[in-house]
């Protein structure tokens, strides 16, 4: 079983053999959820909700490349190199952009994936990459790729950054530091997943989705809440934001709800958890025309 530990390792592994470059990683998923949440622990500040989920698990390291990394490819041969060299391979029908490092004994039961991604498709019109739904390939080609998230338009603002200080596979203690999305951003991507899984049992339904999407919430500080409504209003009439809308509303929007039912499904899910605080942060967020919670933070 992957453990967090072993994923700031091999997070701890790959910042260091790229240490040189220019290369700064955005996490995401789970572990990015975990990293926020202990570091909002760690300096004691004050959050929208006091209730929180206790962690998942994952087994996946999501991160995240400027666009401008995968427009100037050369930049990303070491990248390349360092995944080559701590002994990940690709994972067949995702080359190039998630990447594998099988369990004890070779087996994939116990395997470390690390997924490559970056912002919206539109980043590269004009440039030599070429994008579709599916994957971003730069040209000239050095062997890395990235999914493309069109739900992460605002990627690169209010970014929050982490100083991760560990071990690394050798033994050897290392520091080094990541970014983390903003809040906002984190939630874009959530609810337009949770729409994608919520019939696909080999997801559980979009359980995991939902409980990340008020553990989001639950851990942004007041600056960061303020900075969301920023966002929020500096991209009103873009179409993420009216999709965003539509899926708080339809799923979110009360207990008899889908979203609710679902976050309620999950096995992290406890009684003690800000529901009615939660659901009324979310419309104040991508909603604001149906419930003010503003005055209320």
């Amino acid at each position: 079983m992957i453990t967090t530990a072993d994923l700031k390792t091999a997070l701890l592994d790959l910042l260091y053999e790229v240490q040189w470059t220019d290369i700064k990683f955005i996490v995401g998923g789970g572990y990015g959820i975990y990293l926020k949440t202990a570091h909002v622990r760690q300096i004691e500040a004050r959050t929208l909700l006091q209730e929180w989920p206790e962690p998942r698990s994952t087994n996946d390291l999501d991160l995240f490349l400027r666009p401008e990394l995968l427009i100037k490819s050369e930049r990303l041969k070491p990248l390349a190199d360092a995944i080559a060299k701590l002994g990940y391979q690709v994972v067949p029908g995702a080359e190039n952009y998630q990447f594998m490092k099988p369990g004890s004994g070779g087996n994939v039961a116990g395997s470390l994936k690390i997924d490559i991604l970056t912002g919206p498709q539109k980043r590269f019109e004009g440039t030599r990459v070429k994008a579709d739904n599916r994957r971003a390939k730069p040209r000239p080609s050095v062997g890395i790729h990235a999914h493309p998230v069109d739900e992460a338009p605002t990627l690169d603002k209010g970014l929050l950054p982490i100083t991760l200080d560990g071990s690394l596979s050798s033994g050897n203690r290392w520091e080094a530091e990541v970014f983390l999305p903003h809040p906002f951003t984190f939630s874009l991507m959530k609810l337009f997943a949770f729409r994608d899984q919520l019939e696909d049992a080999n997801k559980e339904f979009g359980r995991y989705h939902a409980l990340d999407l008020y553990t989001i919430l639950a851990t942004m500080t007041e600056d960061e809440w303020e900075y969301g409504l920023k966002l929020r209003d500096q991209n009103i009439n873009e179409p993420f934001n009216a999709g965003a809308e539509r899926l708080v509303t339809e799923y979110f929007s009360a207990h008899d709800r889908l979203g609710i039912i679902r976050l309620k499904e999950s096995p992290y899910y406890r009684s003690e958890l800000e529901l009615e605080k939660f659901i009324s942060a979310l419309q104040e967020l991508f909603a604001p025309r149906t419930r003010s919670y503003q005055e209320e933070y």
